[in-house]
């Protein structure tokens, strides 16, 4: 595509831009990139002013100001939230007397969840937008550019443009075509199957689980969960990242993508989970708790999340960041994909030498991982 008539800016929030527009370039297939969910991070306060995220989305338009191309990102005054760890960097790069910070990162706040980062309606866009990202940086003296959690698809695209590649390990489920929980668990070895069965009693024992969605969230379910975010939140991360208004916007735009999972001890909800559902797979995105329960947390992350899977058809369960117990309950290391550009050059050479190491173990990691699955071996 010809890049005349073509105008690269950056924009004040993502709300400012049409929403149809917005979604018509990915945000209808993830729910992270969707309008819906950006705005709803802008509109709470959970990004803005004060936070170290400051929203910043580079657009490409044609003559007549429609939206052509996107990417969702933010001005960074520190490396929160983010979940691919850059903090070695910026020490290093401070001992050495640069200045790491405010970098541009592009993202789905807080969101360690795989998916578009360059939102396209043509795939020869993707050097535009981010020639524009490498230029917003130079003009605003940012240090480097970062786009994580990119999908496999995108990463050439990066590549092409000379930007770094790196590697991490999550844990992922796929649906093998499975037609109930119990065929799933008939993929395991015996013991294994085992296992899972008798945390999946004991996690439910004297408790009712219920999933609500649309409509039916309200505003008292939502008070409950934020009391399980904040929780889990102030031992994770110190505080918070989301405001508790992000939960109601959240409900209000895109509910009908949302799966809130709360468990009761009577009338009492005692633990949630929060799961988003895409295309082609569901996020589990914040777990919380005010009374242990042994195994609870495992049946409401990862064994009901497979369940609403297998019902809904989707391939994949994407259970978020960390977590090595995710391995023994069917869940398979795959790897997580970003991009880097680096302005100064010798910095840049610095972390491709970094980087060259670092995806080394990583392959080697997830073969060794690979091979420690519950499944049955040989099939």
């Amino acid at each position: 595509m010809s890049d005349q008539g073509l105008t690269v800016r950056i924009a004040p929030s993502v709300g400012s831009f049409d929403r149809e527009e917005w979604n018509a370039l990915g945000g209808n297939d993830n729910p992270f990139v969707s309008h819906e969910f950006l705005t709803a991070m802008e509109d709470s306060g959970s990004v803005g002013p004060g936070t170290g995220w400051e929203p910043a989305p580079i657009a490409i338009t044609d003559d007549a100001g429609k939206l052509l191309a996107a990417m969702p990102s933010y001005a960074k005054g520190h490396s929160q939230g983010e979940y691919v760890f850059d903090h070695a960097w910026a020490d290093a790069w401070h001992r050495a007397g640069g200045r790491y910070y405010p970098k541009l990162q592009i993202a789905a706040p807080f969101t360690p969840a795989t998916g578009p980062r360059l939102l396209l309606s043509d795939p020869s866009l993707a050097s535009h937008l981010l020639k524009g990202a490498e230029a917003v940086c130079l003009q605003n003296k940012m240090s480097s550019a970062h786009a994580t959690f990119i999908t496999p698809e995108q990463l050439p695209l990066f590549e092409e443009a000379g930007w770094l590649s790196r590697a991490d390990i999550q844990f992922h489920w796929f649906n093998r075509g499975y037609a109930s929980f119990d065929d799933f668990l008939a993929a395991l070895s015996s013991r294994k199957r085992k296992d899972l069965r008798k945390e999946r009693a004991a996690a439910v024992e004297g408790l009712t689980i219920r999933h609500f969605t649309g409509a039916d969230i309200t505003e008292a379910h939502w008070d409950a969960f934020w009391i399980f975010y904040q929780d889990t939140g102030a031992r994770k991360w110190g505080q918070p990242y989301l405001t508790r208004e992000a939960f109601s916007l959240l409900g209000e735009r895109m509910g009908d993508r949302i799966i809130l999972i709360l468990a009761y001890d009577g009338d009492e909800a005692i633990a949630g989970a929060l799961n988003f559902a895409g295309r082609d797979a569901l996020y589990g995105r914040y777990w919380g708790c005010t009374r242990e329960v042994r195994f609870l947390h495992f049946e409401l992350c990862y064994y009901q999340a497979i369940d609403i899977a297998i019902a809904r058809g989707l391939p994949c369960v994407e259970a978020g960041a960390q977590g090595g117990h995710k391995l023994a309950r069917g869940y398979e290391p795959v790897q997580t994909l970003s991009a880097h550009w680096i302005a100064d050059p010798g910095f840049r050479s610095a972390v491709a030498d970094f980087l060259e190491r670092e995806r080394a173990g990583v392959a080697s990691d997830q073969l060794y991982l690979g091979s420690r699955t519950p499944f049955r071996k040989g099939d």
